[in-house]
């Protein structure tokens, strides 16, 4: 019934953008930079994946926000001071309550406490704690760049690295050494303390649409926007592997390799060089032009009738095969105009012309491509397991990684 709910209503979102960070306990260290004004979105969107979290204050930060502004954020209590429940062993013992101690922002005097051992801060205390536990740490920079360019904050910086302490960030734009962005602070929270099913493993996506030069000004090019292999990506990398991407777009995510492309060829060589780094998987979502033309060197004078010869590109999954033929490979299949009999049809036969180990199939002239949500079906070679998945691309991102994760432990314990 409504009005019975008696927890805080900043629960009420809890898990709504995934279930990443269900069961886990974080606890946010704010310091007295300005970039404190942050941590309320950063701790709305640890909710938003599941997280319990808490917050805990120096003196020197409730100057820049108040401790109600993190207790509206967290829906908990605030910590300001180590009282007579002895907060930082509470929850970074050794049977201490939480997963992750996040400190963001840091300033350089929190980190330069750190750095000595001193805590003399509930948050340094916590600090302390946490790292004499062997418990996770992680540290978000925020200063003036001048500051963050001190010998000292950099060789402290670095000391604590050797400590296996996460450095996320800085930004340096303007002058300042900002806090990194809210999307990479939260990745990088869920690659730490999520489930690192994928540790170890390579990785290498294709995403989104490649372009064809007519002239130095024109191209040819398809409406794929790269949304899913962008979140393949990102799901890969949050489960542990290291990841690699393809395309024409920029993710902007410190830990992901990104390769820029623009054309199918392009697309071809570079994935087939890349791929001599030793990779375990390669996940070919991209709309890779079909065919290409013989590109004019000037622009072509426009009000005219004009003809263009086209001939086709080079088939990408067709080579890798050839070159990598132990390769786990996952392919895309696009079609349109066609009922869901003949598109599995077509895909069944890929996956058997390419030796694939799984395809995803989607007939998309109802929809999908540019969208953030998509109707697939999946196809594994393992058994022709099939599955009909609907929703957010993020959502099928999660279950193409759930289907290569078991594929690999399969032939892990074969």
């Amino acid at each position: 019934m409504s009005g019975t709910r008696k927890e805080h209503p900043t629960l009420w979102i809890r898990s709504t953008v995934s279930s990443s960070l269900e069961g886990r306990t974080i606890i946010i260290g704010v310091t007295g930079s300005i970039a404190a004004v942050r941590t309320v979105e950063i701790a709305r969107e640890l909710v938003r994946r599941g997280a319990d979290v808490y917050a805990v204050m120096s003196e020197a930060s409730m100057w820049i926000i108040n401790p109600m502004s993190m207790h509206y954020a967290t829906g908990n209590d605030v910590i300001t001071d180590i009282t007579g429940e002895v907060e930082h062993v509470k929850y970074f013992g050794n049977m201490g309550e939480a997963d992750l101690l996040l400190i963001a922002p840091a300033t350089a005097n929190t980190i330069g406490k750190i750095a000595a051992g001193i805590d003399d801060t509930p948050v340094t205390t916590f600090a302390t704690t946490a790292i004499g536990a062997g418990k996770p740490v992680m540290i978000v920079p925020a200063m003036h760049e001048d500051m963050y360019d001190h010998p000292a904050v950099i060789e402290n910086i670095e000391k604590i690295k050797d400590w296996g302490i996460y450095i996320i960030g800085p930004r340096l734009e303007e002058g300042i050494a900002k806090i990194a962005n809210n999307d990479e602070i939260v990745l990088e929270v869920e690659r730490t303390i999520s489930k690192n099913i994928l540790s170890g493993k390579k990785i290498l996506i294709t995403s989104g649409s490649t372009s064809e030069p007519i002239d130095p000004i024109r191209i040819m090019t398809n409406r794929a926007s790269g949304k899913t292999g962008e979140e393949l990506a990102l799901e890969a990398y949050r489960r542990g592997a290291d990841v690699t991407i393809v395309h024409r777009n920029t993710l902007g995510f410190a830990g992901i390799k990104e390769i820029y492309v623009e054309t199918a060829s392009q697309m071809t060589e570079d994935v087939l060089s890349e791929l001599k780094d030793s990779y375990d998987i390669l996940i070919s979502s991209a709309a890779i032009a079909d065919y290409t033309i013989d590109a004019s060197a000037k622009k072509i004078k426009s009000g005219e009738e004009l003809c263009l010869k086209f001939r086709p590109t080079r088939k990408l999954i067709k080579e890798v095969r050839n070159a990598y033929p132990h390769l786990m490979m996952i392919g895309f299949k696009a079609e349109a105009g066609v009922d869901t009999k003949e598109l599995l049809r077509r895909a069944e036969k890929t996956l058997e012309d390419c030796s694939l180990d799984m395809i995803v199939a989607n007939e998309v002239s109802e929809g999908g491509i540019g969208k953030d949500s998509n109707v697939v079906n999946l196809i594994n070679a393992e058994g022709k397991k099939r599955l009909h998945i609907e929703g957010k691309k993020s959502l099928i991102a999660n279950i193409i990684m759930d289907e290569i994760a078991a594929t690999l432990l399969k032939k892990d314990n074969k």
